[in-house]
């Protein structure tokens, strides 16, 4: 493996209706939390984003990243993703500026497209411009971080001799990150030479991305793979037996039940309800899902993980910090655990 591994925890600060748990406390407890995994030796952070959604799902990364980075010293903040579409590219490179700053460095960028078709009523946007928006914004963000005046002119952006600043702590900006859940993704993330996000089958989305880097004479080494994989880490070898795990289950199961609410009202469902009615035999879970879980005792856990890194050539994974309607603080034991017992082994397995 070129790149090393690298681990951490993503929150999307969420208090559906009936919790017993504030949106404070979610706040509160998740900062919280930073501090502790990073004190853990858990390397990142990501946050992810939705809209108007009744949970208070987090609409915005840039002032909780800046309330993140300001507790912190090494850990990097991220995102999984951030909606390109509703972002001005200028405004983003700005605050992807100053946060690099504020973080002295740690800042990087994950970008989707967005696919909730309430999210794009709500904005105003044509779901039909999501694709330009998107590629226009990522050429915009590298020529507003080249530390010199651009000039831009594209389908939905036009620029004239402006200057961005402040220029960002990392050469080049925050190193960036697409999402790919087809495909076409796969291919988006490889012509713009960043590091992949997948969210699809490897035969859709790794397999594509690493053919086009070779195709070009890149190596897929010098990139980085990440994903959401929760994780859960008991005492016992059942996790059913573990109460806890009883309320972080039902918690994901919201969770779940709210994307495939999101999916289900979208365009992207029906043709890939299409692609589904297609093929024949058993339909087998995706190890890419990031609602998929790993819960178990460590050893469980170190042997799911490092067959599942092995062979998705995963480089970045972070757990849920925060299930649905919980306090943050429910998954701190588990946490404690990830990094003490399963980590450490993780990697000793895949350093060969």
């Amino acid at each position: 493996m070129a790149q090393s591994l690298r681990f951490g925890i993503v929150h999307d600060f969420r208090c559906p209706p009936g919790s017993d748990v504030t949106m404070p406390q979610v706040y509160a407890e998740t900062f919280d939390q930073v501090v502790h995994a990073e004190q853990l030796g858990m390397e990142l952070c990501w946050f992810t984003e939705h809209h108007f959604i009744e949970d208070g799902y987090l609409p915005n990364f840039v002032p909780v990243a800046g309330a993140a980075a300001a507790l912190t010293t090494t850990m990097r903040f991220s995102t999984d993703i951030c909606l390109m579409p509703f972002r001005d590219p200028v405004r983003l490179a700005e605050d992807l500026a100053m946060l690099d700053n504020i973080s002295g460095g740690r800042m990087e960028l994950g970008i989707g497209m967005g696919y909730a078709a309430h999210e794009f009523a709500g904005f105003g946007l044509p779901l039909s411009r999501r694709v330009s928006l998107t590629e226009e914004a990522i050429e915009i963000l590298r020529l507003a971080w080249s530390g010199e005046p651009f000039t831009f002119k594209g389908k939905r952006y036009t620029y004239r001799d402006l200057r961005v600043t402040p220029d960002p702590v990392q050469e080049g900006g925050p190193p960036l990150w697409v999402a790919a859940t087809s495909e076409a993704g796969a291919l988006r993330a490889a012509r713009f030479d960043t590091n992949l996000l997948p969210q699809g089958p490897k035969s859709k989305v790794l397999e594509p991305w690493k053919a086009a880097l070779a195709a070009d004479g890149r190596d897929f080494g010098d990139k980085r793979v990440g994903i959401i994989r929760g994780v859960y880490v008991t005492d016992g070898s059942d996790p059913d037996d573990d109460p806890t795990w009883e309320a972080i289950a039902a918690a994901e199961r919201y969770r779940r039940d709210v994307y495939i609410g999101i999916i289900k009202a979208s365009s992207d469902h029906k043709q890939a309800a299409a692609e589904r009615s297609a093929r024949t035999g058993p339909r087998q879970p995706d190890p890419l899902n990031p609602l998929v879980w790993t819960a178990g005792d460590a050893d469980h856990c170190v042997a799911e993980l490092t067959t599942m890194i092995r062979d998705h050539d995963v480089t970045d994974l972070v757990t849920w910090g925060g299930p649905p309607g919980l306090p943050p603080s429910v998954m701190h034991a588990s946490l404690e655990r990830m990094a003490n017992e399963v980590i450490p082994r993780v990697r000793a397995n895949l350093a060969v």
